[in-house]
């Protein structure tokens, strides 16, 4: 079922988390005249879109994922001249701008729940979040059995005027995120009115966030969670609260507003869910154009996964006319050279666990490796700020400074994701490295170590990551198979995974402990790593090759 070809079918998207790219006010969090600054920097690098994190009015007790007010800009960030002055120049600089979008709750601090919280229950102001009674002989029980993304209940009582318990909102994330009622024809018109907003003002793209929340199943039965239950979506199966059929008929809205914009305006669904199959079901012809695809990083450095992934995620999603998309690493999880570098080298996002020790230079090595096979694997890549430059989890930020609502809700047990969060390094040999000005403190301490992974000082290094991610984008560029939808699996030994794109374009990926050979009737082209020889591939190596035929 092709569909006619988009940039979004083989676009490199760099995630810019923007609290932590660039600070231009210096008053240590990132914002967006800091972004503006280094547009040239993403230029070349050779991405082709910039996804920005929430930048919208916030209280920021989940980072700006929980939003106040969805048609303007936190001053923490700049205000809407600032992001018009951006896509403008974005634009001007050949890149495509994609927001997020998280549609399925609002701030507590929204004008909307303060107005359900000061009115009684039954109101139409209630009604366009999930108010219920509680169970027990006095409500004190929650209303069902339904957990939080980041731990506990998803349910918070309130308290009345009087100081008397009332009735319970639902939160599927923190409670400062209460859940909107999609079935509530106030809360389709706005977020209709938020998105044409947004693609009026020029953004090529939105992520919407959480999709597979935005449906219940009526009467908000009981899921049956056991006690201590963690929050894995990707196990679950028919679960009342988490991809309920009746989200795609929201995601058919959606779609038709952005078709009224022309073919070149698109979405990417964020939706953690069971199966490749699942998730196809999001980018049918008539919703969302493109998913983010979990189960890549959750295969970690295991050939059969990885291969499993691969070949689960192109079928289902070839099924639907829609393109496969490729990540290793978001705000959202362990970066990925640190996972690497451990015993068990997966991920599974919402768990949110810090992990044990690393061994970084293993970590390092098949991080390499990793991001020459993703970005040879057909369809788009996203890339994670900061994975060009090797940068490693902060796994020992003081308790003081966390900030993830994971780790108050999970009673000091979980630290959360501020670890991949940290501000990058631009230059200079001790913090803040470039990320504000000399005499201000980013808003997470970063590494002393990072000097050498600094954008300045890895520039001009043959063998740094950000030459290798330099290189490999540059060559995706002007390669054509590498533009193509083409894609052969090559025989291999069991620990190797090897496949070709088009008629003369081979990568291949050892993830052996073993050297192996390298067919010599070939062209390196690109290795992750330094070659012993002409004749053999490293473990944790891989090449891009030129096939003689």
């Amino acid at each position: 079922m092709p569909t006619a070809r988009q940039w979004w079918h083989d676009a490199v998207i760099y995630q810019v988390y923007l609290r932590s790219f660039a600070d231009a006010d210096g008053d240590g969090i990132g914002d967006i005249t800091g972004l503006q600054a280094r547009l040239p920097y993403l230029v070349d690098l050779g991405v082709d879109a910039v996804w920005i994190t929430p930048w919208y009015r916030s209280p920021m007790a989940d980072g700006g994922y929980d939003i106040a007010d969805f048609r303007d800009i936190d001053p923490l960030f700049g205000t809407l001249d600032d992001a018009d002055t951006l896509l403008a120049a974005a634009h001007a600089a050949g890149l495509r701008i994609i927001i997020d979008l998280p549609a399925n709750h609002t701030s507590h601090t929204h004008p909307w729940f303060r107005d359900a919280l000061n009115s009684a229950p039954g109101s139409p102001e209630r009604a366009r979040y999930f108010f219920r009674d509680g169970r027990g002989d006095t409500g004190e029980l929650p209303p069902n059995d339904w957990i939080s993304a980041f731990g506990g209940p998803a349910w918070t009582r309130t308290t009345g005027d009087d100081d008397q318990p009332g009735q319970w909102y639902l939160h599927l994330f923190a409670p400062e995120q209460p859940d909107l009622d999609w079935t509530n024809p106030q809360v389709r018109a706005d977020f209709a009115d938020i998105l044409r907003f947004w693609f009026d003002r020029g953004v090529d793209g939105m992520r919407i966030d959480a999709v597979s929340a935005m449906a219940k199943v009526p009467g908000l039965p009981d899921a049956g969670h056991a006690p201590g239950a963690r929050f894995e979506s990707s196990t679950w199966v028919d679960n009342p609260h988490w991809d309920v059929d009746d989200l795609h008929t929201i995601l058919r809205e959606f779609r038709t507003i952005a078709d009224t914009y022309g073919p070149d305006r698109m979405f990417v669904a964020e939706a953690i869910v069971r199966s490749p199959e699942r998730l196809a079901r999001y980018v049918r012809p008539d919703e969302l154009h493109t998913a983010f695809n979990f189960d890549f990083p959750r295969a970690g450095w295991n050939p059969a996964t990885l291969r499993e992934a691969i070949d689960r995620s192109r079928d289902a999603l070839h099924e639907v006319g829609a393109p496969a998309t490729w990540v290793l690493s978001s705000h959202d999880e362990t970066r990925h050279l640190t996972r690497f570098g451990r015993a068990d080298t997966s991920t599974l996002p919402m768990t949110l666990t810090a992990g044990t020790d690393s061994d970084l230079a293993l970590g390092t090595r098949r991080a390499r490796a990793a991001a020459l096979l993703m970005l040879a694997l057909p369809g788009g890549a996203y890339l994670y700020q900061g994975e060009e430059l090797g940068l490693e989890e902060v796994t020992d930020l003081p308790e003081d400074l966390l900030q993830d609502p994971t780790w108050e809700r999970s009673g000091h047990t979980i630290r959360g994701r501020d670890g991949c969060r940290v501000p990058l390094p631009w230059s200079g040999d001790h913090p803040p490295f470039g990320f504000t000005t000399d005499n201000a403190q980013p808003w997470l301490p970063q590494p002393d170590n990072w000097k050498s992974k600094t954008v300045a000082a890895e520039s001009d290094d043959p063998d740094s990551m950000l030459t290798l991610y330099r290189t490999a984008l540059q060559l995706r560029r002007t390669l054509p198979a590498l533009r193509s939808d083409s894609f052969d699996w090559q025989p291999s030994a069991p620990d190797v995974l090897a496949f070709d794109r088009g008629q003369s374009f081979r990568c291949v990926v050892n993830l052996s402990r073993q050297p192996i050979a390298v067919d010599p009737d070939v062209t390196v082209l690109l290795a992750s790593t330094h070659l012993w020889d002409s004749q053999t591939i490293p473990p944790d190596t891989a090449l891009w090759l030129r096939t003689n035929q």
